[in-house]
């Protein structure tokens, strides 16, 4: 695996390559990241990773600085994993040579609603450094995870729009055996929060199977699924029933015929603020 901290040096290595395929990450490396890779691997050569912890999508109270970068032991097991050729680890002053004053603004109705409205700043941080990534890598197809359901989307329509020649490809949820989903995050909590965390991934699927089994009145279902874990611990930002091809809240006869839905949720356990996602009726 060549390991690159500079554009030109990417550039350089990938001079030439037509079908890569690409993976962006903010490292501290773990199972879900390295199944994206792997699955890379199926649309196309070579693979190319990338590891920046991106200060544009973190909001001033966020936790940018004590967000892991464990850059050794993420290099580690890509090259036990053997599925990546190039990874471009820049610095910040690489990305961002001079302040980044042109920016990707997502359209309102998408990019401000749920995570959005939570973090103002964070869709137009990522959709911006994802961009340039793109500009850099220029890449055929870009393999995202499905845990970052609204994240997900948002690049989706960015790269139709901007008219970019890269397939997205979505990754499913990678989780633990007890439900949980993977995330670089889960190192922040401590060991009887982490017993505590699937409760979240446990109440999005009594959401969704209590509206599979024919309750329609989903707000109530979303206002005791946050009541319970609110009262068990967790503060919760949002517990939502939405569409999935727009993330609009459904309509009554949208429910009734069993529009594919997605229900999200992202709720705090002291410093580590968890998100998740299921869709049903796909």
């Amino acid at each position: 695996m060549k390991v690159v901290h500079t554009i030109q040096e990417l550039r350089d290595q990938l001079q030439g390559q037509l079908r890569i395929a690409f993976v962006p990450t903010m490292g501290n490396l773990h199972e879900a990241h390295l199944s994206l890779m792997k699955m890379a691997r199926q649309y196309g050569d070579p693979v190319v990773t990338s590891i920046f912890v991106n200060p544009l999508q973190f909001g001033p109270n966020e936790d940018f600085d004590q967000y892991p970068r464990t850059l050794a032991e993420d290099i580690e097991k890509l090259e036990d994993a053997r599925d990546v050729y190039v990874l471009f680890a820049p610095s910040e002053r690489e990305m961002y040579p001079v302040p980044q004053n042109f920016r990707v603004q997502p359209p309102k109705g998408l990019g401000d609603i749920l995570e959005g409205a939570f973090r103002p700043d964070f869709f137009e941080g990522v959709s911006t450094v994802v961009l340039k990534l793109f500009s850099c890598v220029q890449p055929r197809v870009a393999v995202f995870g499905k845990k970052d359901y609204q994240q997900l989307m948002i690049i989706r329509q960015m790269c139709q729009q901007f008219q970019l020649p890269v397939e997205i490809i979505a990754h499913e949820t990678v989780r633990e055996e007890d439900g949980l989903a993977m995330s670089s995050r889960n190192r922040m909590l401590t060991d009887e929060e982490r017993r505590m965390a699937p409760q979240l991934y446990q109440q999005l699927c009594e959401m969704r199977d209590r509206a599979m089994a024919g309750e329609n009145d989903l707000q109530r279902i979303e206002r005791e699924a946050t009541e319970t874990l609110n009262a068990l611990g967790w503060r919760v930002d949002y517990l939502a029933f939405r569409r999935q091809r727009d993330l609009h809240p459904p309509t009554p006869a949208e429910v009734a015929d069993q529009e594919p839905l997605v229900v999200l949720g992202a709720a705090h356990l002291e410093n580590a603020r968890l998100i998740d996602n299921l869709e049903f009726w796909s």
